[in-house]
């Protein structure tokens, strides 16, 4: 049985993956800070994704985790996912945190704490599960991103949500998709794949929605994320690895069938020949 971990897996894409990930036949080490319910003002625990998965027949298991603490311990949860599971087959890195004000706004904290969960997090947490692929000769690494890890084009600049108030949250994720690249380069060959995976157009969950008002907005739903993860995580990884991806037009290249979170069937309106096509992004591959 392979085994998976997800950070972030307490609500959102993150649980989405996580069910997704079980359904596959994956045991799931599913990582966040929040352990209940009562833990949160938002909805969503690492309990209710866990019993959720267990109900359902997976083996899944919860730890505890606050990724944007500066005490933030990777391989104590790398060690305790792979004492309950084994080793790691599957690393998601989905956390994230994301403010919005200006550059010249932004609080200190909150720029450290962007930093510590959108990119000391997954480079600590890959480090700890890369040689154990490497030595095994398969494995994969996903880094959830953001269409804000793009360079805005200018001057002269247009405001847009790739501009106003995301360059803290674009730029950590900008450092992420570059890491990514250049991890993949450096492990071409060993059967090792690192991809970054970034939604076509928003996606509608507990913090993005407290967040941001998406009522206006297309959004995609976190099956199609789920699926386009899934593709790339089992992908060759001679041929996709490296990537900055974007879900739906992965999806529509591949001309892959979506399915829905538990894998029993077809999700309805969103097969690739229902996408948006005006609105795919086209494949960063460098």
């Amino acid at each position: 049985m392979p085994v998976a971990l997800v950070t972030g897996a307490s609500r959102g894409i993150g649980a989405g993956l996580a069910q997704r990930l079980a359904a596959e036949g994956c045991a799931v080490a599913c990582v966040a800070r929040t352990m209940t319910d009562a833990d949160s003002h938002l909805n969503g625990s690492l309990m209710a994704t866990v019993d959720k998965l267990r109900s359902a027949g997976a083996t899944a298991h919860p730890i505890a985790s606050d990724l944007s603490s500066p005490d933030f311990d990777a391989a104590a949860v790398i060690a305790e996912a792979e004492d309950v599971l084994g080793p790691i087959d599957y690393l998601v890195n989905n956390a994230a945190a994301a403010f919005y004000p200006s550059y010249i706004e932004m609080p200190r904290k909150r720029m450290e704490i962007s930093f510590r969960v959108n990119v000391m997090a997954p480079w600590l947490l890959a480090q700890e599960v890369l040689p154990s692929m490497i030595e095994r000769g398969s494995g994969s690494v996903l880094n959830l991103t953001s269409q804000t890890g793009e360079m805005p084009e200018g001057p002269p600049f247009v405001v847009s949500p790739q501009i106003q108030g995301a360059t803290a949250y674009g730029g950590s994720k900008a450092w992420l998709n570059r890491a990514t690249i250049g991890a993949a380069s450096e492990l071409y060959g060993t059967g090792v794949s690192l991809n970054c995976l970034t939604p076509d157009v928003a996606v509608a969950t507990e913090g993005s929605t407290a967040l941001i008002d998406l009522s206006q907005h297309l959004c995609e739903p976190i099956d199609t994320m789920a699926e386009a993860a899934w593709a790339l995580l089992t992908a060759d990884p001679e041929e996709f690895t490296g990537r900055i991806e974007y879900s739906l037009s992965l999806l529509h290249r591949l001309n892959r069938p979506v399915r829905n979170l538990a894998s029993d069937g077809l999700l309805g309106g969103w097969q690739p020949a229902d996408f948006p096509v005006d609105q795919l992004q086209s494949p960063r591959v460098d």
